[in-house]
């Protein structure tokens, strides 16, 4: 069970009601493979390889909820060597984990997280993603931060191999 940390310090106490999360996650991109970003099926001639629908955006907001309240990773709560994840909807893995989260008396505050991929552009999917997450989140389209960025045909990602998402999120103890 997890409880808030409390400092003494003389006669004074302070317990902690904020806890931070850091998530990332990488996909490998194939040929006739459908890709799934922030819940949302963008058109492109590639996608995301896993053992889910490999949406790395939901993923990584996924991890950066465990890491806030050290309950692990996606990998520990819902394991690749576990049938009955194969070609989860990543949707349902992302509910999942907040019930995780207000199970141990949390919520979300927001979200700040970045997709790295070449292509395709990101902008126009963006307000989908972000009322996708909203509302399975409970929290308001303001409160959903997504940014894109390429790596100017640097690296794996820049040669359209990969994609990558980070996401750093603050929960609040209520």
């Amino acid at each position: 069970m997890i409880t808030s940390t409390v400092f003494y310090f003389g006669f004074v106490i302070f317990e902690i009601m904020y806890r931070i999360g850091q998530g990332i996650d990488f996909h490998q991109l194939a040929e006739g493979r459908e890709l799934w970003l922030g819940g949302v099926k963008i058109p492109h001639t590639k996608g995301a390889v896993g053992h889910s629908d490999a949406d790395v955006l939901l993923h990584a907001i996924c991890d950066a909820m465990l890491g806030a309240l050290c309950l692990g990773d996606i990998g520990k709560h819902f394991p690749d060597t576990d049938p009955a994840y194969k070609g989860i909807d990543s949707k349902v893995l992302l509910r999942r984990t907040y019930n995780l989260v207000r199970e141990k008396g949390f919520w979300l505050v927001n979200i700040d997280s970045t997709l790295l991929l070449q292509a395709p552009k990101i902008a126009p999917y963006v307000p989908e993603m972000q009322s996708t997450i909203a509302n399975l989140l409970h929290v308001s389209l303001d409160d959903v931060s997504i940014k894109a960025t390429t790596t100017e045909h640097l690296s794996f990602i820049g040669r359209e191999e990969g994609v990558v998402a980070t996401a750093n999120i603050l929960l609040q103890k209520y």
